[in-house]
């Protein structure tokens, strides 16, 4: 049986772990949203096709997929902390290969790495169920997810910001001309010294709960837990939903900067700003509306309320510009109210994106929590951590599978993959329609 860290008050303060247990994850979120809105342009840098930007990002999620049950499962056996110090370890380590950079080969090695260690996810779910009581966990676990709303709110401002033009200029007059300094390698170097800083939070404040866990009585590889969740009635729906929405969202987090780069004309500034919009509703949403809605409707009619949400978004993205210009239609400068200025950058089209997105965090994010509070109510104490761990690497299997095809299909046809994404989530409406 796993121990706690000597001294620690996990157990008799639930609260201030859980509040410890999510600045962790927030500090590693943020160094994660750093990443985004560089990404696809660092691809294009090289001169290689789009699909190379599914390719990358499939490496990342392959990685997670293999490396999340395996910590999920060492987490049960070993402990919530140990496994938690190690990822954000590993993650400095890979932000800092990435940042370095020099060839697309490199930028394979660091993504795999950091996917590897970003299977920590499941752990930190773990860690909130082993702090909380059952009727708390979707509050809990929701801010969980606000803390990916806020890594998407401030990591790709901070992107943004150190890609700029003048953040360069002076980061190349300044560091010694070994460092390179460019609009890719500075957010990556970013991300490295925020990762070292939660690794030194971490070890100063972050317990071990004190949980009672045995850990699995038999070691068992990944695919046999994946063999046994699927065999699990009361789990293998949700497994598979965890499957099929990434592969559905997968369009959006792969193709949706080069959409807004292709149709839109933005920047890597731009389009940081863009997804900051986004996780200041994500933020909201999965940290205080998830948490009351789930109380009042229930976690199934919840899921069932985001899936329809997430299909409607994803189907009109790439007919925002469209949807705006209908919603504002051209009327002669005489027409507009004189009270009214508008900026120039605020065009019918782009308003029509920004009453799309919204949507799509709503949808998303209600949806990821609800089904993760229906893994922890439907697993014992013991097996929080594989739970987890298996239900984490469906979604990254998913992720592994979507981006190279959202990304080919972008290639064909620049509406493709968000409609294509759309239509994926019937079935999991189904599978949660029938849990009803």
């Amino acid at each position: 049986m796993s121990t706690p860290r000597a001294g620690t008050a996990a157990f008799e303060t639930p609260r201030r772990a859980l509040a410890t247990v999510v600045a962790v994850v927030f500090i590693d979120l943020l160094g994660f949203g750093i990443i985004i809105p560089i990404l696809p342009f660092y691809v294009r840098s090289f001169g290689v096709s789009d699909v190379y930007i599914g390719l990358l990002a499939a490496s990342y999620s392959l990685a997670q997929f293999v490396f999340a049950p395996i910590l999920g499962r060492l987490s049960d056996e070993r402990g919530r902390r140990p496994v938690l110090l190690l990822s954000i370890a590993g993650s400095a380590v890979a932000w800092t290969l990435f940042g370095v950079g020099g060839s697309i080969l490199v930028l394979f090695a660091s993504r795999i790495l950091a996917g590897a260690m970003g299977g920590n996810i499941a752990t930190a779910q773990a860690y909130v169920a082993d702090v909380t009581p059952p009727e708390e966990r979707a509050s809990a676990l929701g801010l969980i997810g606000a803390s990916f709303g806020l890594g998407f709110v401030f990591g790709p401002a901070l992107g943004g910001l150190f890609a700029s033009e003048p953040v360069v200029s002076a980061a190349r007059s300044v560091l010694p001309a070994l460092v390179p300094a460019t609009a890719f390698s500075l957010p990556s170097f970013a991300a490295a010294a925020l990762s070292l800083l939660n690794l030194a939070f971490a070890l100063v404040f972050l317990d071990e709960p004190n949980a009672r866990r045995t850990g699995p009585t038999r070691r068992t590889s990944f695919v046999g837990q994946f063999e046994t969740a699927l065999r699990d009635a009361r789990l293998r729906g949700l497994v598979v939903s965890f499957f099929v929405l990434s592969v559905a969202f997968s369009g959006v987090q792969v193709m949706f900067i080069p959409f807004a780069a292709d149709a839109y004309g933005y920047t890597e500034s731009q389009t940081a700003i863009l997804l900051t919009y986004v996780g200041v509703f994500g933020a909201v949403n999965q940290g205080v509306v998830v948490g009351r809605l789930a109380r009042r409707y229930g976690d199934t009619r919840l899921a069932i309320a985001g899936v329809v949400c997430l299909a409607l978004a994803l189907a009109a993205i790439p007919f925002a510009p469209e949807l705006g210009r209908t919603l504002v239609p051209s009327l002669p400068d005489s027409a507009l109210p004189r009270s009214l200025p508008v900026p120039a950058f605020f065009t019918p089209e782009l308003l029509g994106l920004l009453v799309v997105l919204p949507v799509l965090s709503f949808g998303n994010g209600t949806l990821s929590v609800a089904l993760t509070t229906l893994v922890s109510k439907e697993t014992s104490d013991e097996t929080q951590g594989s739970a987890f761990g298996v239900t984490q690497g469906a979604g990254s299997l998913g992720r592994t599978v979507g981006p190279p095809v959202m990304a080919s299909g972008y290639v064909l046809a620049r509406w493709s993959p968000f409609v294509a994404g759309a239509t994926l989530l019937v079935p999991v409406l189904l599978i949660l329609a029938r849990r009803r």
